[in-house]
């Protein structure tokens, strides 16, 4: 995979594009995308029986906080290949700590030309509460196992924080290059 060719999105931070790298209800294996090899490795097997609630992924061409792109939750229904890219619309970010500083989750849904599911969907409350409380449970108790790991969730925040943390991370790509 030529990560370089792929955009960050049509609109961003409206409408991005994200790299897969878990899909949702998978085994409890964490991939992570090797950016300078454009290909998927096994970051670790999840110490938990915890599988992911969305597919899991990242915004290319983002440079978040802790170093990493930004990562995205993708909320929907199907689970999708590790690798593939979905065009999706951020509707929101859980705010966490762990054992190795702030780490932020962009929650998003795929965008309405994929499937009309979410297309009023523009805000995480307006997803189902139960949808919700499974994401927190899961960032909250996905490294519970894992020695001298640990995640304190932060809060939620609405799309227009989403996507200013977007635009910001598009800059410091930019600026690091």
């Amino acid at each position: 995979m030529r990560i370089e060719a792929i955009a960050t999105g049509k609109n961003p931070p409206d409408d991005v594009n994200v790299i897969i790298e878990v899909p949702i209800g998978g085994e409890p294996i964490k991939y992570e995308m090797d950016k300078e090899a454009g290909t998927l490795f096994v970051d670790r097997f999840l110490h938990t029986s915890m599988r992911y609630p969305g597919n899991y992924g990242f915004v290319p061409h983002t440079l978040s906080g802790d170093g990493d792109p930004i990562d995205v939750l993708v909320c929907n229904t199907r689970a999708l290949v590790p690798g593939c890219v979905i065009n999706v619309r951020p509707i929101g970010v859980l705010i966490m700590e762990d054992n190795a500083g702030q780490d932020e989750k962009v929650i998003a849904v795929p965008s309405p030309k994929l499937t009309l599911r979410y297309e009023n969907v523009t805000e995480y409350t307006h997803l189902p509460e139960i949808t919700r409380q499974q994401v927190q449970h899961f960032f909250e108790h996905y490294k519970d196992l894992e020695p001298g790991k640990w995640v304190k969730i932060e809060g939620w925040h609405d799309s227009k924080y989403a996507k200013k943390m977007i635009v910001d991370a598009i800059a410091r790509a930019k600026a690091a290059k």
